[in-house]
């Protein structure tokens, strides 16, 4: 072979040479395996396949220290690519961004698995509270609380739910990944599936039309909260009493021992009623009263549209503004709650409770007689 078809033979070999070596380097942005040549106060050096040394240096090893603080030569580590060559030739690494890759994709496997995970509340708002899990941050809304950390507020004033939730911040919650969202920056955790989870086989041990004794543990303006064993259910403010009410606390109070009817279960939550336990008043209502006849009534509350009235414990009724006057009239100033009146019953409709009342000799709207008749 002669000496120039030799070099030009040679030159062809050191090009591909050349070609496979430059190809076979990690571009910017790639995440590489590497094993660890070096490590200093101020900086970890990596054989990156034998083809490049890399250096990680600065933030970019300080801010994932925690992490990373164990190495020693041999160990096989990730690191991102931020520069393919630095101004000593090497290659410019990144922990912190592995890290972040490394801690989005775990956090997605923990969406998947359901593992139960330990957060740490850092901050608190009117929705809930931001928690963090590694070097990721995300959001506990209120409504995946448990009950036990649930801000059970009398009338949902959003500024004692605040400060309720603030109370938690510095604590740890058990939390399952319920959301991921790394395009837009976003982790929703939950503490009430972790609950769900372990509540499922005592909320499986009831069923509807089971009686249970409780406690009541709270109030609020649409009902009250009864602690039975291990779980909590509510009591509408519809199901407590039979009568009209306007608040739960005008029948019960947080510690009375109560009897209560499970009447549906829908997943964590737990409805019950109590006045399915009592005898319906309005049953035998036919034997107390009668369309026609007059009684004495005590005003309850006034609206505008009429006067609530008791005429026992059980029963009560409405006398509508119609019923009152044949001539306009200003109602706060015809009644007050705590007065006493003499009323005739005008309708009863023992299946809707309902009871019309009217002051008498009014006319009013309602033919008395029409009532009789259909009753």
């Amino acid at each position: 072979m002669s000496t120039a078809k030799w070099e030009e033979k040679k030159d062809s070999e050191f090009g591909k040479l050349l070609e496979n070596y430059f190809s076979a380097l990690p571009s910017v942005g790639d995440t590489i395996t590497g094993t660890v040549l070096s490590v200093s106060k101020g900086e970890v050096r990596l054989d990156i396949n034998g083809l490049v040394t890399g250096v990680i240096r600065g933030a970019e090893m300080f801010n994932e220290a925690t992490e990373y603080a164990g190495l020693k030569i041999g160990d096989t580590i990730e690191a991102t690519v931020l520069e393919a060559e630095n101004e000593n030739g090497e290659m410019e690494l990144s922990f912190r961004v592995a890290g972040h890759r490394k801690a989005w994709d775990a956090m997605l496997g923990l969406s998947k698995s359901g593992e139960i995970v330990d957060v740490k509340i850092y901050d608190a708002n009117k929705g809930g509270l931001m928690a963090q899990l590694g070097a990721l941050r995300g959001f506990i809304p209120v409504s995946q609380l448990s009950p036990e950390h649930y801000p059970r507020v009398p009338g949902g004033d959003k500024q004692k739910i605040f400060d309720r939730l603030k109370e938690y911040v510095g604590s740890t919650f058990r939390t399952k990944v319920l959301d991921v969202n790394e395009k837009e920056s976003k982790i929703i955790f939950s503490e009430k599936a972790v609950w769900e989870d372990e509540q499922k086989s005592i909320i499986d041990s009831y069923k509807v039309n089971d009686i249970v004794e409780g406690e009541v543990s709270a109030l609020t303006s649409f009902g009250a909260f009864v602690r039975f064993g291990e779980l909590e259910g509510l009591v509408h403010i519809s199901e407590l009493a039979w009568q009209r009410i306007d608040h739960p606390r005008d029948v019960v109070k947080v510690g009375d021992k109560v009897s209560a009817k499970v009447i549906q279960i829908d997943g964590s939550k737990i409805f019950l009623s109590m006045k399915q336990l009592m005898e319906d008043p309005w049953a035998s209502v036919a034997s107390k009263y009668t369309v026609g006849t007059l009684v004495k009534g005590k005003v309850l509350k006034v609206n505008p549209f009429g006067l609530f009235v008791e005429l026992d414990k059980d029963i009560h009724g409405l006398a509508h503004v119609s019923e009152l006057s044949d001539t306009p009239i200003d109602i706060n100033a015809f009644a007050q709650p705590g007065d006493t009146l003499d009323f005739e019953i005008v309708t009863i409709e023992p299946k809707e409770h309902r009871l019309g009342l009217r002051i008498p000799g009014v006319k009013g709207n309602t033919p008395v007689a029409e009532e009789k008749k259909e009753a």
